[in-house]
């Protein structure tokens, strides 16, 4: 019985994955375009209508929209739309719209949202907008600053840097995707740059006001290592998007009338077969905050419902090894511990490394290069691959395959034994010495 009052599809339809990658295929049109003359294409007089791409977009969600609650309802699932909260009676019961429902099994998966500071934190921080909202834009912004360095702000500067609006990209650190592998962290940092993006480094929000013309004036603060402080001011800003992390959407569910525990950061505690501090509730997805992917909290509750109605008592998420994959510019793909993480658990002396970076073949011609980096982690004497981690052309489609051989325990034998597929990128991780 899902109670939501929105759209059916949750952030990733809605206000994530799908529309995300539709914009995000938008953008790849973009730098396509500016390779079209070296491969012969006369391309003068070309023009982006965002209108165009937005009325596409929003009409795929909704009929996304649609084939969900069409499938519900042939499942003869009933949909309440509401807000749920949990009430205090004896039995774990939810109360929506004033009408009491109770089950043996109830499942939270309310997911997350962005966060956003407040006006006390940030004057005037209000005055942005998050991802949710960059889907309500009408027009292609002239003038945009994005504020975080997650892969939720790397992907949105990209689309808008690449689609043609000036872009800042504010972080507090000298890179972006700091909790990635080294190789990702420093290359997707020198790709924004490359692609023409104002990264700010060391720098935080000091606030933000509304100029008489309607447009943003967004003062920074720059505290680089050995320096003294410094402010700036960005004018003229018609995008300030806050993407500076993700917070559980569990307060106000009532969760301490059930006794169900929550971290202090309000994730929904459950143990690794996704049951709460409470028998006969669960939580799955983003409201638990580990691994914040769709497909995980899918794969999550799928196990559950094995576990719960099919008698598989041992069933449950395996977590290790779950590919993830950044739609930055180039994309970028990854899976199983980082250099870092190798050298913590098994030791340096045990881990071996193996890089490459050269270009794709499709810049052969073109005078636009982008460089393809791709690191593997091996760990022990057999040199087991624990991580893959890559930037480049293909790197989001060409992961899958190799994150079934990883999760299956390959080694870096086995990579060598592949017959290599040429001529590809893929081939240069059968090819590593």
């Amino acid at each position: 019985m899902p109670i939501s009052p929105k759209r059916l599809g949750g952030t990733c339809v809605n206000v994530g994955c799908v529309p995300k990658k539709v914009m995000w295929n938008t953008a790849v049109h973009a730098e396509f375009v500016h390779d079209h003359a070296d491969y012969g294409f006369e391309t003068a007089g070309v023009k982006f209508n965002w209108r165009t791409i937005k009325e596409k977009r929003d009409a795929y969600v909704r009929r996304l929209n649609d084939i969900y609650e069409n499938n519900v309802k042939k499942a003869r699932i009933d949909i309440i739309r509401g807000y749920g909260k949990f009430t205090a009676d004896p039995e774990p019961t939810i109360e929506v719209n004033g009408k009491k429902y109770t089950a043996p099994h109830i499942l939270i998966a309310t997911g997350g949202r962005p966060a956003v500071p407040s006006d006390s934190e940030i004057p005037g921080a209000s005055l942005g907008m998050t991802s949710d909202g960059f889907f309500d834009l009408k027009e292609l912004p002239r003038r945009s600053v994005v504020v975080g360095a997650g892969y939720i702000a790397v992907e949105m500067v990209g689309i808008l840097s690449t689609l043609g609006s000036k872009s800042s990209l504010l972080i507090r650190h000298d890179k972006v995707l700091r909790t990635f592998d080294s190789l990702i962290s420093t290359n997707c940092t020198q790709e924004l740059e490359n692609a023409g993006v104002d990264v700010w480094k060391h720098t935080q929000v000091k606030r933000v006001t509304k100029s008489p013309c309607g447009l943003l004036d967004v003062t920074v603060a720059s505290v680089a290592p050995g320096h003294k402080p410094t402010e700036a001011v960005i004018r003229d800003v018609d995008c300030l998007l806050w993407a500076v992390g993700r917070e559980p959407s569990s307060d106000g569910l009532g969760l301490e009338r059930v006794g169900v525990r929550v971290d202090p950061k309000g994730h929904v505690v459950v143990d690794e077969y996704q049951n709460t501090t409470r028998r006969g509730i669960y939580a799955v997805g983003d409201v638990c905050g580990r691994a914040l992917l769709t497909p995980v909290a899918i794969a999550a509750g799928r196990k559950l419902a094995h576990r719960l109605f099919e008698g598989k008592q041992d069933s449950r998420l395996d977590y290790e090894n779950i590919p993830t994959v950044v739609f930055s510019h180039p994309p970028i793909g990854t899976v199983g511990l980082t250099e870092e993480e190798a050298v913590a658990i098994h030791g340096k002396d045990k881990v071996k490394i193996y890089n490459t970076s050269f270009t794709p073949l499709y810049h052969a011609v073109t005078q636009r290069k982008v460089k393809c980096v791709m690191k593997l982690v091996c760990a022990g004497k057999e040199e087991k691959v624990v991580g893959l981690h890559m930037q480049g052309l293909g790197c989001d489609e060409m992961l899958q395959g190799f994150a079934v051989a990883i999760k299956m325990g390959a080694t870096k034998a086995d990579l060598d034994n592949t017959v290599a597929i040429h001529p590809t990128s893929a081939e240069e991780l059968v090819t590593l010495r």
